[in-house]
């Protein structure tokens, strides 16, 4: 009886109906709610519930980066009976005790963001991903990068036909982070630059961490650091910033720094002439396909194939990454 108090006391300051209707009740819990692309996705979640009949009564819970606290309001969720869980894993490999408890209560849940193991996926057929594959996103980086480094000759500042680069990472674990950091040296490798890891360190995804490391590599390696890499748009910020701190973006100074998810702040920078290019990774459509899925297995016979996404092994919904530079970032800024 404590226990269950203390859960029910937690998700009360770790979470809030942002949507109410007469409809279902679906408990979305997300790993951090200050992260800047969950969000976007939370705000997606929202208007595309609003913007579609039935409306559903959201209520989000914040799992603060702390696998625990989000367990504890999975749990409340549970106890409460809510019709569906969306579920952004803090920990992806911690899935199958939640698994487990949703299973034995009859509570379908969708998965988003962070991919459970396979495993886990297969364990009921309640169970549905939405998310985007991170190689591509690691691919589009690389392309991006090699089409600069070929089309600038000075990008190449000490003409050894090799770019120099630093690689701030994500989340150590995270398989976006694995992914994107293997692929987009990869598709750099693969469209004919050569390359040279000048250092690689995790900024866990935030802003701060971004400019802290950035600064330490400025401090080593100087102007011989040829382009950044980053995992998201937060931590290639945070290098931006670093950067401009000893004088870079001002006249001819340029250094490339790309990062991943195309966040509003990040395409203000790269309008700017700071961030030079980022890929799309799409909270709108990962939060829509959730709050539909969601929806539709409430029905007496759910039909998920009538839904606009293409569905892989049944239950898996892949939402493609897109690249945004200069030329077409207008077309991905809110209007």
């Amino acid at each position: 009886m404590k226990k269950s108090l203390f859960i029910m006391l937690l998700l009360g300051m770790t979470s809030c109906a942002t949507s109410t209707g007469d409809g279902d009740k679906f408990g979305i819990s997300l790993y951090k709610f200050d992260d800047t692309f969950i969000s976007g996705v939370r705000t997606a979640m929202e208007l595309h519930n609003k913007s579609k009949e039935p409306v559903a009564n959201l209520n989000f819970a914040d799992g603060q980066g702390q696998q625990p606290a989000q367990n504890d309001s999975i749990d409340t969720f549970i106890i409460e009976k809510y019709n569906g869980l969306g579920i952004n894993m803090v920990d992806r490999t911690a899935a199958s005790v939640i698994i487990g408890k949703a299973k034995e209560a009859d509570i379908p849940v969708v998965f988003f963001n962070r991919e459970p193991t396979t495993a886990d996926m297969n364990s009921w057929d309640k169970l549905y991903y939405v998310g985007a594959k991170a190689e591509e996103s690691g691919r589009i980086q690389g392309e991006a990068m090699a089409d600069y480094f070929k089309k600038t000759p000075s990008a190449d500042r000490n003409g050894d036909g090799i770019l120099q680069y630093v690689m701030l990472t994500g989340e150590p674990g995270h398989q976006d982070a694995m992914l994107r950091t293997e692929y987009s040296i990869k598709a750099l490798n693969e469209a004919g630059v050569k390359s040279q890891q000048l250092a690689t360190d995790t900024g866990m995804w935030q802003r701060v961490n971004g400019q802290e490391k950035m600064a330490a590599w400025i401090a080593v390696h100087g102007d011989n650091i040829e382009a950044v890499f980053a995992n998201n748009d937060d931590m290639a910020l945070g290098a931006v910033e670093a950067l401009k701190a000893v004088g870079y973006f001002i006249g001819d100074k340029f250094i490339p720094v790309i990062g991943v998810d195309a966040t509003a702040p990040a395409l203000d920078s790269l309008k700017d002439g700071f961030l030079y290019a980022t890929v799309l990774n799409d909270s709108t459509g990962q939060g829509s396909a959730v709050i539909d899925i969601l929806k539709e297995l409430q029905k007496e016979e759910p039909n998920l194939s009538s839904l606009p996404y293409t569905f892989t092994d049944t239950k898996y919904v892949w939402i493609p990454y897109v690249a945004v530079t200069k030329e077409n970032y207008q077309d991905f800024q809110k209007k």
